[in-house]
């Protein structure tokens, strides 16, 4: 147990050894993430479904699918369906190793799953550089491995799953039970503040334009941003993440890749912006106010 705490005492300090072990914990982690973000919805699609259809017990075959969840089944090609050995499934190395194609049928691997392997990895490093890998810099990769995946759900299906935002509300919140990065009273009304602000948003949006300007999800995920951060934390989140959204907008339509009408997930922005705010926010604050006086 000594040897325990021993080592807990020594990453728990911001270090080269924190920042390595920040870094080779994350790109696990991403390899998994890469898993949440394309099975966590089709889970729910089929769970929809499930729930939805109509039981027709004459056209039954009495056989069970296959299950499908975070777990099972193992990993495979998508063109071939060639079972993903262990060695195949290393993090960025085993990608390089294949030259990024199948040692199965030989098609191409997406680039998204070593990149997304990859920032996940860089971003734990410097999580560990600039927390250590104590309780808040722990609380701090828990965090943005879910912004990470959040992030690429919203990307492909334009969801915010609540089996990902809600425990990220309740975990802030019982983090600054212990103030470990605001007060319990300010993550309180940072939650609250979070999901009203966006709730008046998309109401006065939709009373004018008879539209839905954006989901229920992007009000839980500002709650929860809130929850970690506390209230302060909110007004850059919003002018961060709608910055960015209104520019991203403006060179899409540029390059003809994007039209006005189609609809842009805002997830995105606010795990960015939040993510930012959180770590940088009195910082920017100050900065800012320096230059107004």
């Amino acid at each position: 147990m000594s040897s325990i705490y021993t080592v807990y005492a020594i990453l728990a300090e911001p270090s080269v050894l924190s920042l390595v072990a920040g870094l080779m914990l994350s790109l696990m982690v991403g390899s998994f993430l890469n898993v949440v973000i394309y099975r966590l919805p089709v889970m729910m699609e089929r769970e929809w479904e499930a729930m939805t259809a109509s039981v027709d017990t004459s056209s039954s075959d009495g056989t069970d699918s296959e299950p499908f969840n975070l777990a099972v089944p193992a990993s495979r090609c998508s063109h071939c369906g060639h079972w993903i050995r262990w060695y195949e499934n290393i993090p960025v190395l085993s990608y390089l190793a294949l030259r990024g194609k199948c040692s199965g049928c030989g098609e191409r691997i997406s680039l998204r799953y070593p990149s997304i392997e990859l920032a996940t990895g860089l971003l734990g490093a410097f999580i560990g550089w600039q927390f250590g890998l104590g309780l808040t810099g722990i609380a701090m990769l828990a965090l943005t491995w879910v912004l990470i995946a959040l992030t690429f759900i919203d990307i492909d299906h334009q969801l915010l799953p609540d089996r990902l935002t809600l425990p990220l509300i309740w975990l802030g919140l019982l983090l600054n039970t212990q103030g470990l990065f605001t007060s319990l009273e300010h993550a309180v009304i940072g939650a609250a503040a979070g999901y009203l602000v966006l709730w008046s948003v998309y109401w006065i949006f939709k009373l004018l334009t008879g539209k839905e300007g954006m989901g229920y999800g992007d009000f839980k995920l500002l709650a929860a941003i809130g929850a970690w951060g506390g209230f302060e934390v909110l007004p850059l989140t919003i002018l961060l993440s709608s910055v960015v959204g209104v520019l991203l907008a403006l060179v899409l339509m540029a390059a003809k890749r994007h039209k006005a009408a189609n609809p842009l997930p805002f997830g995105p922005y606010l795990a960015i912006a939040g993510w930012i705010a959180l770590i940088w926010g009195e910082q920017i604050n100050a900065w800012y106010l320096g230059m107004l006086l």
